[in-house]
């Protein structure tokens, strides 16, 4: 099984695409041993374009040019911590550099099997059973510190994930988007601006208190194999060190209220603070995503989104 093409990318991100035909062309002229290999479309997503070669690596080409810095980041980090990690993560074997074709780099990976978790249309009982991997996932990943993620090559956020006057105005102006779909139960929005009401701005991160994170915890992230257990973590664009209640946000939207207690049995306790913040970062993220997902009518997406609104404000 394999994770499904990602679905219709928004207008206004797509700047450069890299179709079949150049793909094959610029693999073929970096990587002459795979020339022969098929080579067939994967996805389309946010930062990047994907096609699947000889059904075992996925190449990767950045559609703009800040997923370009991303996927260098990606390139450095990613092949130091996958040995500490319990499950797979995409590590680049084939890293193309920038040419006349193609002015930026792209990277070729090996294929993780699995299907984005938001596919399988999961219930408590299977979200419960995800609880403990997860919980143990994100500690190992957690345990690598600022300095050490610092020396593979992760930086700071730079785009304010945590910035709270920020992400509270631009969660409004969602929440003022998304009312016209109608996909909000009745009580939710109104448990998602208490939420947003009850978190005071954050003093500044002291320095070396930074944690690794994946930086977009949330489903379509998460593979899972064919009996629903995860089977890799994916799409590390956002890898950067800070507080870990941006990973934890996405853990509190994707584990059931009654599996949370096993979550943080594997993962460790946290502060009340720390919780607090996790669940302001779940529902601003899931629902810049839910407004994504309903404008590329994407079902299963939306379905698994408001499902996290729900689980995170709970």
């Amino acid at each position: 099984m394999t994770q499904p093409a990602a679905g219709r990318v928004a207008p206004w991100v797509a700047e450069k695409v890299v179709d079949q035909a150049l793909a094959r062309e610029l693999i073929a002229a970096q990587f002459p041993a795979l020339a022969a290999l098929p080579l067939q479309p994967f996805g389309e997503g946010f930062d990047n374009t994907a096609h699947l070669l000889g059904g075992r690596w996925v190449f990767r080409f950045p559609r703009r040019q800040i997923a370009v810095r991303l996927m260098d980041i990606e390139c450095a980090v990613l092949p130091k911590i996958a040995p500490r990690l319990p499950l797979p993560i995409p590590v680049p074997e084939f890293i193309g550099k920038p040419s006349e074709k193609y002015e930026w780099p792209f990277a070729g990976y090996a294929l993780i099997a699995g299907v984005t978790a938001e596919r399988f249309g999961l219930d408590d009982a299977q979200r419960a059973a995800l609880a403990r991997p997860l919980g143990a996932f994100l500690r190992a990943l957690h345990g690598i510190g600022e300095a050490e993620a610092a020396s593979f090559g992760a930086g700071p956020d730079v785009i304010g994930k945590l910035d709270v006057p920020l992400r509270v105005r631009r969660t409004h102006e969602v929440l003022e988007k998304l009312r016209p779909h109608g996909v909000l139960p009745p009580g939710l929005e109104q448990a998602v601006r208490r939420v947003l009401e009850q978190q005071p701005a954050l003093p500044p991160l002291e320095p070396g208190a930074g944690v690794l994170l994946h930086g977009d915890v949330y489903a379509r992230h998460l593979l899972l194999d064919e009996r629903g257990a995860l089977s890799g973590v994916i799409d590390w664009g956002d890898v950067h060190y800070g507080r870990r209640a941006t990973d934890l946000g996405g853990a509190l939207a994707f584990v059931s209220e009654a599996s949370r207690d096993a979550f943080f049995e594997a993962y460790g306790g946290v502060d009340e603070a720390t919780l607090r913040l996790s669940r302001f970062r779940a529902v601003s993220h899931q629902l810049w995503v839910a407004i994504y997902a309903a404008e590329q009518q994407d079902e299963a997406l939306l379905r698994e989104t408001v499902g996290g609104l729900v689980r995170a404000t709970s």
